[in-house]
C-alpha cells in the first residue's frame, strides 16, 4: 500500500511537470516571433527532447502503478474473509483450506406438572416432580475445517437435566474427509439412529423419545469417546463405530468397549417428496468393570422425554452382565410440509453367571411422530447424517412487512416397555423396569433460523411395579415452554 501511494504522488508530480511544460511550450511560442531561425530550431529541439523524457517517465510510471495495483488485489485476495451467517460468526481463508465458525446454544424450558394428589403410599419415586425452569443446553462452542480435508469440533455444556451444570466436555472431535468416506476419532454421539443423530436445535419435542435414548445409551450418547467411519453417498449411508467410556464418566477397572453400526437409504425420491428407510445396531462387547471383585453393571432407564424435573421414572435397575445388545428400524417419508417418521428397538442383556431359572431379559420401545408445518415449508432433510432437521424460514418474522416466520404443529405417540417376567415366581428373574407411554402434542415456532418457541403437552402414564406387587408407577400431565436460540 506504502509502494502504491508513492507511486500516486509520483505521477502528480510528473503531470504538474508536463502543465509546466506546455505553459512554457506555449509562452515559447509567443516570444518565437522575435527569435532568429537558429535560435528557434534551438528551442524546439530543447522542447522535443524534453516531450521524450516526459514521455518515457509516465510510461515508466504507468508500468509502476499496474504493479502496485497488482500487489494491492494479492493483499486483498490473501486476507481472511469474516462473515456472519445465519447469526454465526465465521472466519474463512482465502483458499478456503481453512476456517472456524463459533456457536452458541441456549435452551431454557419452562414446565409445570401435574399429577394426582395424594398418591398411593407406593409411589416414591417422582412423588413431586419439580415444576420449574432447567436450562437443558448452555452451550458455546467452535468447529472449521483444517488444511481442506479436515473437520473439527470443539463444544462445551454448561446446561443440565434437573439442575444447571458447572461446565463439562460436550464434544471434541477430529474427522477427515475422502469422498465418500469421513473418519472421526474424539468424544462425540456415534451414529445410532435417525431420531439420535438429527439436531437438537431442530427437533420436535424438547426430548428425544425414549425409546431412542434407552438404545443410544448402551454403546453410543453424547460424549462417547470412539473412532467411526462413514461412506456417505447421494442415496445412502453406512456407518460404524468403536466406542468406548464417556468423556466425564468415573473411574471404573475398565472401560467399556462397545460397537456401533447404522445404514440408511433413501429409496423413494420426488421433486418434494421422499421416503426413508434404515436399520441400526450397538453392541457392548465387554460392559465397564465397576468393582474390583468383578461387577460389570448395564442400567437400561430414561426420564419421560422432559428434563424440568430430572427424575428417572422407568430403569431397568443395574444388571450385572456380560454383555448387550440393541437392534433397530427406522421408517420415515415426508412430502411437502408434511413428515412423519418412527423407529422400533429390541434391547437384551446377557447375564453373568445367571441363577437357575434366570434368563436373560429383554426389552422393547417404539415410537411415531409426525408435524404438519402451518406456513407451507418443509422440514429439511440432511444429506450428511440422514436425518430431518428444523424447516427454512421463507418469511422472517417482521411484523411490518407481515411476515411471522414458520409455525409447525406437531405430534408423537412414543412406548417404552422396561419390564421383563414381571409376574414370573423367580424373583430374580423379574425385571420390573416399568413400562411407560407418553402422548404428546406441540407447537413450534420459528421466527428465523436461530430462535425457536415451543409449546408443548405431554400426558404420562408409567405403569411400574415394585419389589412387593404395589404400583410405584403413575400417571400426570406436564406443559412446557422452551425458548431456544441457537447460532
Amino acid at each position: 500500500m506504502t509502494k502504491f501511494l508513492t507511486t500516486r504522488t509520483t505521477l502528480r508530480t510528473a503531470l504538474i511537470a508536463g502543465a509546466s511544460l506546455v505553459a512554457m511550450t506555449g509562452a515559447a511560442h509567443a516570444q518565437s516571433a522575435a527569435q532568429t531561425p537558429e535560435q528557434q530550431q534551438a528551442r524546439i529541439e530543447a522542447l522535443e527532447a524534453q516531450l521524450e523524457a516526459l514521455s518515457s517517465q509516465i510510461a515508466d510510471l504507468k508500468a509502476a502503478t499496474a504493479a502496485s495495483l497488482k500487489d494491492v488485489r494479492t493483499v486483498q485476495a490473501a486476507a481472511p474473509a469474516v462473515t456472519i451467517a445465519g447469526g454465526k460468526p465465521a472466519i474463512t481463508s482465502a483458499d478456503g483450506a481453512f476456517s472456524a465458525n463459533f456457536h452458541a446454544v441456549m435452551q431454557l424450558d419452562a414446565g409445570q406438572y401435574y399429577q394426582d394428589k395424594p398418591l398411593p403410599a407406593s409411589v416414591t419415586n417422582g412423588r413431586d416432580l419439580n415444576s420449574g425452569t432447567n436450562f437443558r443446553r448452555a452451550r458455546l462452542g467452535m468447529d472449521g475445517k483444517l488444511f481442506k480435508n479436515f473437520d473439527y469440533n470443539v463444544l462445551l455444556d454448561f446446561g443440565g437435566a434437573g439442575t444447571d451444570g458447572s461446565g463439562t466436555l460436550q464434544e471434541l472431535w477430529l474427522q477427515y474427509n475422502y469422498a465418500p468416506f469421513k473418519v472421526k476419532v474424539g468424544a462425540f454421539a456415534p451414529n445410532v439412529g435417525l431420531e439420535d443423530v438429527a439436531s437438537t436445535n431442530g427437533s420436535l419435542f424438547p426430548e428425544r423419545p425414549s425409546g431412542s435414548e434407552l438404545s443410544r445409551g448402551l454403546a453410543g450418547a453424547d460424549k462417547r469417546i470412539g473412532l467411526q467411519v462413514q461412506a456417505v453417498g447421494e442415496r445412502y449411508l453406512i456407518s460404524g463405530a468403536i466406542t468406548g467410556a464417556k468423556a466425564g464418566d468415573p473411574a471404573t477397572a475398565d472401560e467399556q468397549l462397545g460397537y456401533v453400526g447404522r445404514v440408511a437409504f433413501v429409496p423413494l425420491k420426488g421433486l418434494d417428496w421422499l421416503v426413508h428407510v434404515g436399520a441400526n445396531a450397538s453392541v457392548v462387547a465387554t460392559p465397564a468393570q465397576t468393582a474390583d471383585t468383578g461387577l460389570y453393571n448395564i442400567t437400561v432407564s430414561d426420564r419421560p422425554e422432559l428434563r424440568v424435573d430430572g427424575t428417572q421414572l422407568i430403569s431397568s435397575g443395574a444388571i450385572d452382565s456380560t454383555g448387550g445388545r440393541h437392534y433397530g428400524f427406522e421408517l420415515a417419508a415426508q412430502k411437502k410440509n408434511f413428515f412423519v417418521q418412527g423407529e422400533y428397538f429390541d434391547i437384551a442383556l446377557d447375564r453373568r453367571n445367571p441363577a437357575a431359572n434366570v434368563t436373560d431379559p429383554k426389552f422393547k420401545a417404539w415410537y411415531v411422530e409426525g408435524s404438519w408445518i402451518l406456513t407451507g415449508e418443509a422440514r429439511k432433510y440432511s444429506a450428511t447424517n440422514f436425518a430431518f432437521d428444523a424447516p427454512a424460514v421463507d418469511k422472517p418474522f417482521d411484523p411490518k412487512k407481515g411476515q411471522w416466520g414458520a409455525w409447525e404443529l406437531a405430534a408423537r405417540y412414543s412406548v417404552a416397555d422396561l419390564n421383563y417376567h414381571e409376574y414370573s415366581r423367580v424373583a430374580a428373574d423379574r425385571v420390573r423396569g416399568g413400562d411407560q407411554q407418553i402422548t404428546s402434542v406441540g407447537l413450534n415456532w420459528f421466527p428465523n433460523t436461530a430462535t425457536k418457541f415451543s409449546l408443548d403437552y405431554l400426558d404420562v402414564s408409567v405403569d411400574r411395579r415394585n419389589a412387593a406387587g404395589l404400583q410405584a408407577g403413575q400417571d400426570y400431565h406436564v406443559v412446557n415452554l422452551r425458548s431456544q436460540y441457537a447460532f
